[in-house]
């Protein structure tokens, strides 16, 4: 299933909490994917504090790419994506859970999120030339987790975290996205089963704080 409801025991549909979309970022639609675990685990304890959860498993989606500026500015998005883009607009708060493939994102979020951020639901164009462009996602706050295989500090200071800064900038915060924390997890092939628990952990208590 794509999309997922969580139970909560709030969230702004009810009396507190935040409304909070999970992205499940990872191709491979394979259970044991790490960056499920982590999903899970926030979604854990953002709904034992009663926020209410969402979850989109982009793994599970069968969606075509763009591919001219055209269908881009002025087609529908696909109906498969219905779904998705409404997830975005009804949350607060979004958790995008993913891998680091050649230094950033993996070319199917990617396209997921070309076809989901689209004018009229993300950003607007301006009204006259050279004006900017206008967010309508503003509100909203983000938060990125990435595993890699290489060590969390040797991609925040050898690559400048290049790939997640272009995905902060470029992407979420064009939208009105902000603020937008990092939470990276390195040498995740090699981690043993206590320091995986305590990854795990952490992410519950980001999920309980609807951070």
């Amino acid at each position: 299933m794509a999309l997922r409801r969580g139970g909560g025991n709030g969230g702004s549909d009810g009396a507190s909490g935040r409304r909070i979309l999970i992205i499940v970022g990872h191709p491979d639609p394979n259970p044991s994917r790490f960056c499920r675990a982590l999903a899970d685990a926030y979604a854990d304890g953002a709904e034992r504090f009663g926020h209410s959860v969402r979850r989109i498993d982009i793994a599970m989606l069968e969606f075509p790419l763009l591919r001219t500026l055209e269908e881009f500015e002025h087609a529908s998005v696909p109906e498969v994506l219905r779904l998705s883009a409404e997830a975005i607009v009804w949350s607060e708060h979004i958790v995008l859970v993913f891998p680091l493939w050649l230094g950033t994102m993996p070319a199917m979020l990617k396209g997921w999120l070309e076809q989901v951020l689209r004018p009229g639901t993300a950003f607007a164009y301006p009204d006259q030339a050279g004006s900017l462009a206008r967010s309508l996602l503003g509100g909203r706050s983000a938060r990125i987790v990435v595993t890699m295989g290489m060590p969390g500090m040797v991609y925040r200071l050898w690559f400048r975290n290049h790939g997640l800064a272009g995905m902060r900038r470029n992407i979420l915060n064009f939208v009105g996205i902000a603020p937008v924390r990092e939470t990276v997890f390195g040498m995740v092939a090699g981690g043993n089963d206590m320091k995986r628990k305590g990854w795990l952990e952490q992410m519950r208590r980001l999920g309980a704080a609807g951070t």
